[in-house]
């Protein structure tokens, strides 16, 4: 491949990354202006506005992104995967922000591959190889390290921080095996899937609750907004689906690292984070892990 384009994929998938990890900053600069201000409202409207304008992005770009309603198994392929993997990818994430920080969230949602291999084993019968197993100990171990700061008989983030941590992490593997037989194929582009899966996910919590707060109208909160919008959603988004062109999945998956530091970072420098060693080596354990088991040779079944 040549190396300009590859260079180009780098930079593509690094910039979607440490940007998804930015916008977790600007959701709790969010949640820190007002409590009428909820994950859930953000994620509705994430995901709404979100679908619309990757649709839109779509059409211009000469797609056919109507398409998916002439085939009734797609439709409800892509339903399940906006509905069962980007709800809780993206609410259960903003609950973690809410609750916690950007950076806990992020490294806990982190550990979602460990969740594919497990869910390989249990339904697919392809048992874990021996570094999956090492890594995952690893990571677990860093989120335990996370979690109580080394001090093994306390808690140092609150339980519902790991809870919605977690099913984000489940989210992780659910948003990426459900779609993952309709896009190897090729039959619907990558950014139709996600355009639809964003719109279904959130026309759907949106019907299951459609009471609105009160949100303060006042420049910051539309400003933040509109940056998770096109900063932490349809570029990310979009220059995510483009590096596949240049760069292997492997690759891309490396590269997903920078998100977790990018939300640390930006944690630490806005919103005065203090990091405990702790806390610094739990975080490198976890990001090591996840890197180990996607540097290894791929599976030769979908688990890739």
């Amino acid at each position: 491949m040549n190396s300009n384009k590859k260079a180009l994929g780098l930079a593509m998938v690094i910039t979607a990354t440490t940007f998804w990890g930015i916008s977790g900053l600007f959701a709790k600069a969010l949640f820190n202006i007002s409590p009428s201000i909820t994950s859930l409202w953000l994620t509705q409207w994430r995901l709404i506005f979100g679908g619309v304008i990757m649709i839109v992005i779509s059409k211009l770009m000469g797609n056919h992104p109507f398409a998916i309603f002439h085939n009734l198994h797609d439709t409800w392929v892509i339903f399940a995967y906006g509905v069962i993997g980007l709800v809780p990818v993206q609410f259960a994430y903003f609950m973690a922000v809410q609750e916690g920080n950007a950076s806990i969230a992020t490294i806990l949602q982190f550990v979602g591959p460990f969740f594919i291999i497990a869910y390989l084993a249990v339904f697919r019968h392809e048992p874990p190889r021996r570094i999956e197993i090492i890594c995952a100990i690893i990571a677990f171990l860093g989120v335990f390290i996370i979690a109580t700061h080394g001090r093994f008989n306390h808690l140092a983030v609150t339980p519902a921080v790991l809870f919605w941590g977690f099913i984000s992490a489940v989210g992780v593997a659910t948003n990426t095996l459900i779609p993952q037989k309709m896009l190897q194929t090729g039959r619907v582009p990558s950014l139709d899937v996600t355009a639809w899966g964003l719109l279904f996910a959130g026309i759907v919590l949106l019907a299951i609750h459609p009471q609105q707060p009160a949100i303060p109208n006042v420049p910051s909160v539309w400003i933040d907004c509109a940056s998770i919008l096109i900063i932490g959603t349809i570029i990310p988004f979009y220059l995510a689906n483009t590096s596949l062109r240049y760069i292997d999945a492997t690759t891309f998956s490396l590269m997903d690292a920078f998100e977790p530091l990018s939300a640390t970072i930006g944690s630490v420098l806005i919103f005065h984070l203090y990091l405990t060693g702790a806390d610094i080596l739990g975080s490198i354990l976890v990001i090591v892990a996840v890197c180990a088991i996607n540097i290894r040779p791929h599976r030769k079944n979908a688990s890739d």
